[in-house]
This record gives C-alpha cells, sequence and structure tokens, in this order.
C-alpha cells in the first residue's frame, strides 16, 4: 500500500522558491513589504506544492493572526513570570496568540522534542535562557530557525551587544554594584547566597551576580568567602544558610533573589540576630512583597516586565526584517535601599 504524500512545508516553498521562510511567511500573510517578481516565484512555488499553511485561528477569523511561543522551564520564579506578562501584554496589543510550552527541569529533552513543541516550522520562539533547559532550547532553535527566536536571560553587557538574538540585563555588574554599596557601608566582607546556575552542556556556567560580587570583594582585596548554594525555593534558602546567619562574624549577606534574602531574614530572626543592627541583607529583582517586610527589604530592582514586551519587539524584528532593531527600552538595574542594610555595629 502506498505511504500517503507528506505534506509540503514553509521550508519546501522557500527552498523551491530561493527564498527564506520568512519571505514565505510574508507573503502567505498579504504582507506588502514583497516585490511583485519575489511575491509571483512564492505563489508559483505553492501552487507546485499544494502547500496549505496550517493556521487554523487565520482561518477562522478571516485574516492574518499571527503567534509566538515561549518555552520555559518554570512560571512560578518572578522573573520568568513578569517577563511573560510583558510579552503577552505586547502581544496582545497586536493581536498575536501566545502559547507557553514548560521544559520540566527533570526531563531530559531531546533536540527532536524541543522542535516538537513549536506549533509549526519557523514558529516565532521566545526562550526563558536562564537555566539547564532553556541554555540546550536556545542552542537547538539558533541551529534550527535562528531568524525566528529570541532567548531573555542575564548576560552581560558585551554577550549583549555581540548576539543580536539576546535580550536582558547585566545582573553582575548590579550585584557589584550592590557588594560595593555594603562595603562602603563599612563591612570587612560580604557573604552571598547563591541561586541555582547552569553549568552542563548548554549552561555556560552562568553565573553573572556572583560573578559580580567575588570581583569587587577581589579588587577591593577582600577576603572572597565561599559563596552558599541554595536551590529556588524558600524553604531551601532558610536549610542553607541557617549555618550562615548562625555566624556571628557574618554582618551582610548578599542574596540571589528576594525569596532567598526572605529565609535570610527569617533565619536571622530565629537566630537572635536584629536586621540589620547584626547583619545587613540585600536582596535581588525587587518583587512586589520586598517593600512590605518588616523591616522593608533592600534589593535590587529589576524591570522584567519591560524586558519581556522588549523581547517581543526584537522577535518581530527579526520575523520581519523591516524596521531597525530596537533600542532597549527598559531602565538598567537599580539599588533600592530600605531598611534591611546598614553599617555593621562598632567591635567592642
Amino acid at each position: 500500500m502506498a505511504q500517503p504524500k507528506k505534506a509540503a512545508s514553509i521550508w519546501d516553498v522557500a527552498r523551491l522558491a530561493g527564498v527564506s521562510h520568512q519571505t514565505v511567511s510574508r507573503v502567505v500573510n498579504g504582507s506588502p513589504r514583497v516585490a511583485a517578481a519575489t511575491r509571483d516565484k512564492v505563489l508559483e512555488a505553492i501552487a507546485e506544492l499544494g502547500y496549505r499553511p496550517n493556521r487554523l485561528a487565520r482561518s477562522l477569523a478571516g485574516g492574518a493572526v499571527e503567534s509566538v511561543t515561549v518555552l520555559t522551564a518554570d512560571t512560578s520564579l518572578y522573573g520568568p513570570e513578569a517577563a511573560l506578562r510583558g510579552i503577552e501584554k505586547a502581544a496582545r496589543s497586536l493581536d498575536w496568540s501566545v502559547q507557553i510550552s514548560v521544559l520540566d527541569p527533570a526531563d531530559t529533552h531531546s533536540d527532536a522534542d524541543i522542535v516538537a513543541r513549536l506549533p509549526r516550522a519557523g514558529e516565532p520562539t521566545i526562550i526563558m535562557a536562564h537555566d539547564e533547559p532553556g541554555m540546550r532550547a536556545k542552542q537547538v532553535l539558533l541551529d534550527t530557525q535562528p531568524q525566528a527566536m529570541v532567548a531573555i536571560g542575564p548576560y552581560t553587557a558585551e554577550e549583549l551587544a555581540a548576539s543580536p538574538w539576546l535580550v536582558g540585563m547585566d545582573d553582575g555588574k548590579a550585584a557589584a554594584e550592590a557588594t560595593k554599596y555594603l562595603l562602603d557601608l563599612g563591612h570587612e566582607t560580604v557573604h552571598h547566597l547563591a541561586i541555582p546556575t547552569s553549568t552542563g552542556t548548554f549552561g555556560g556556567g552562568k553565573a553573572h551576580r556572583a560573578d559580580g560580587w567575588a570581583r569587587v570583594l577581589r579588587d577591593a582585596g577582600r577576603e572572597v568567602p565561599d559563596p552558599v548554594p541554595s536551590g529556588w525555593t524558600i524553604a531551601e534558602a532558610f536549610k542553607a544558610v541557617q549555618p550562615l546567619v548562625a555566624d556571628p562574624s557574618v554582618t551582610a549577606i548578599l542574596c540571589g533573589n528576594d525569596n532567598l534574602a526572605l529565609a535570610t531574614m527569617r533565619a536571622a530572626h530565629l537566630a537572635g540576630r536584629s536586621v540589620p543592627g547584626d547583619l545587613s541583607i540585600v536582596g535581588f529583582d525587587n518583587t512586589p512583597f520586598s517593600a512590605y517586610t518588616t523591616p522593608a527589604l533592600t534589593t535590587v530592582n529589576q524591570d522584567f516586565e519591560s524586558v519581556g514586551r522588549g523581547a517581543f519587539e526584537l522577535l518581530r524584528h527579526r520575523v520581519d526584517g523591516a524596521n531597525p532593531r530596537p533600542k532597549p527600552s527598559w531602565p538598567e538595574p537599580e539599588l533600592i535601599v530600605r531598611e534591611t542594610s546598614g553599617p555593621p555595629r562598632p567591635r567592642s
């Protein structure tokens, strides 16, 4: 029995017409930004191959409906959640639909599995690339559809400038500024409760917050204590930080995010150490609760929602290719000084 003929894809049309798949997409969606001769070649290829775009939403709406898929390992963390909110707001404003696909960190994701999560070849995609699953997905889509993907994550200013598909903030620089602030208050050194980092094949050893913290201590000629590793949850952080908080020689802790800082504040309370009198604590991310803890948390503000909007705008630019690359529209990370930081007590 003969096997059914495989349906033609957008990539098949692009190869036959000698154009990019983005050009095929623009022709299919009726974009005016295609030369007449190019449009004719694409339409001839579509007719010859019998290509039918798999765009049910577009046919139901009677017009072109665009979509974006977001790949992420965790939507519960503040950074990815806020960035996703920014993506959704920006997409909705232009009548794009948003699909979310969660990459379970406990699973091993093959290249084929990652590509299969996209509803169609060349699907515009934004990747939350701050952990191992996200870093792997970033590499896979860079290899398979580099013009239709954007990655969000913690990168240095140099990395962001060198890669046209990256969006993010230099949180290593922000961690350095927070560490210098604590040293300027008079602390001999600053300890670090660290968030998990990606250190596998695709992780690249991303630990910019820890790198920025350690660099300032080295430059100042201060002791660089071993960072204390923590998981993402408050419970994991509470368990990890208790020995550090119990040490009276520890007077300042830079935490990898505000959840870790909240756990540190609780551990300090139970250890009978006042904040900031005995111990200064600085968080990271300026989560909504940080201004309402007692005492209010000193932290680093990062506008993840605006980064999400920027990622969507960059993705549109890369898929369409007609407009100049949008410039970052979000503020640099900024230290917000509140009530959990202060000078150390004078030595008796």
